[in-house]
């Protein structure tokens, strides 16, 4: 037995326990900064007469720097290990979001290129700290334990609210820009746990991989089994761009399609569910507000769900489950609406059920998503074929924007959404969660196995 074998016998461990709610805490502070400018820019739009093309420049700018930061931070990663660029991508949107509380009023576009750099911090700091997290758990509860590293994300929009809620008025926009500085203070916990032991073995620095064994099993040194035989120089040599696509374009294309499907998907929620609900169904802003209070909560049950399930009945059946879920939530919304369009009463608490479908299960499958994903690939490209992976499905986030312009018609730009107008769009998107999950069935199951 070697020690990456005498991880698997051993019980969960207060420092493993610990480095999972590291990855927690990074992923809802980050989130909450990445979210947080959705409020900023309900507060600006009076007071800098925002157009709807500027609100809309500020607010894509952070999709655009979420595509670059899963690019770079995955390759980075394999380069100079998850700790580091963890740092990296902490000072990195931490830095730009102080950085933005020297925009001036009506500096716009500064303010949209400071979200680049944001959203290029977060995304980075997500996609290391997948594998970073992962490297340290047992095959057994690796799911769970990592998927628990995204299955609180929401909590980030929920805590977002909260602030504009109670500290808006008081605080103003650059009051709460600058709560998005205070995850800098997670520089001096990710300094109690040491490097990626998987990462060490990779690039031979083995008795550091020994160190790090022994911290997270809290074992001495000399208690541990030996390491695993030496890897080939194949993995410890740097591979270029063309040869890891030579390699490894089969998982990437999962990851990326996979990724893109689910990501735009949920689109139908994440930027006009609440406005649906209060313009064509009548509820009021208090009732909306209170309905996505719920849905939010759907939402982290449904990402804690995946990452439970995924362990006992695999990682691609719990992906297609889940898209055939979330695509069923969506040809309800569909149905419902068309129904509502045709003069039907009633149907709005049929068009709830299926906006909690989309989050619970079609957002709720990313409790696995990059677990999954960092999975398809070894250790010495973990982090790359992920970043390259999610990045690509990522533009998602940039296109969806005119891909719903082009479904709903030049009134969406304006806000202006007719029921009859929202019904191909949600057939699309549900076709979009259906073909996700179907497209991770050709992943390779890693449920039972090792990581390579």
């Amino acid at each position: 037995m070697d020690v990456v074998e005498q991880i698997e016998t051993r019980p969960l461990t207060t420092r493993q326990r610990e480095l999972i709610a590291l990855g927690i805490v990074a992923n809802v502070a980050e989130y909450f900064d990445l979210f947080l400018i959705g409020f900023v820019v309900s507060l600006l739009t009076k007071p800098w007469n925002l157009t709807g093309f500027e609100a809309g420049v500020i607010l894509t700018c952070s999709g655009f720097g979420t595509v670059l930061g899963s690019w770079l931070g995955g390759s980075i990663a394999d380069k100079i290990g998850r700790k580091r660029t963890f740092n990296y991508c902490i000072l990195t949107f931490v830095g730009f979001t102080a950085l933005s509380l020297l925009t001036p009023d009506r500096g716009w576009i500064m303010l949209a290129a400071f979200r680049v750099g944001v959203g290029a911090g977060v995304a980075a700091l997500n996609i290391t700290t997948i594998p970073y997290v992962q490297e340290f758990m047992p095959r057994a509860k690796r799911g769970m334990f990592t998927g628990l590293v995204s299955v609180f994300i929401p909590a980030g929009l929920f805590l977002g609210a909260f602030a504009q809620r109670y500290f808006g008025d008081v605080l103003g926009w650059r009051g709460l820009i600058a709560l998005g500085v205070i995850p800098i203070f997670l520089l001096l916990w990710i300094a109690r746990v040491p490097e990626s032991p998987r990462f060490l073995l990779a690039v031979g620095r083995d008795e550091e991989a020994r160190q790090a064994y022994a911290w997270a099993m809290e074992l001495p040194v000399d208690q541990l089994a030996p390491l695993p035989a030496p890897h080939t120089d194949e993995v410890k040599q740097e591979q270029s761009l063309g040869q890891f696509f030579r390699h490894y374009w089969r998982p990437y294309l999962v990851v990326a399609f996979g990724s893109f499907c689910f990501i735009l998907g949920v689109f139908t929620v994440q930027s006009w569910g609440q406005s649906l609900l209060s313009e064509a169904f009548g509820y009021s802003a208090a009732a909306v507000g209170t309905m996505f209070m719920w849905i939010s909560l759907a939402d982290i049950a449904g990402r804690a769900f995946s990452a439970w399930v995924c362990d006992r009945i695999g990682r691609r059946t719990t992906m297609l489950l889940y898209g055939l879920a979330g695509g069923a939530g969506a040809f309800l919304c569909a149905i419902s609406a068309s129904r509502a369009a045709a003069g039907a009463t009633g149907q709005g608490a049929w068009f709830y059920a299926g906006l909690v479908l989309i989050l619970a299960f079609g957002d709720g499958a990313f409790g696995i998503v990059n677990l999954f994903g960092a999975e398809q690939f070894p250790t010495h490209v973990r982090g790359r074929g992920l970043g390259l992976g999610y990045g690509t499905g990522a533009i998602a986030k940039i296109i969806g924007p005119a891909l719903v312009g082009l479904l709903l018609g030049p009134a969406a730009l304006h806000g202006q959404i007719s029921l009859s107008a929202v019904v191909p769009a949600l057939w699309v998107f549900g076709v979009l969660l259906v073909l996700g999950g179907l497209i991770y069935q050709l992943a390779t199951e890693t449920a039972r196995n090792p990581l390579a």
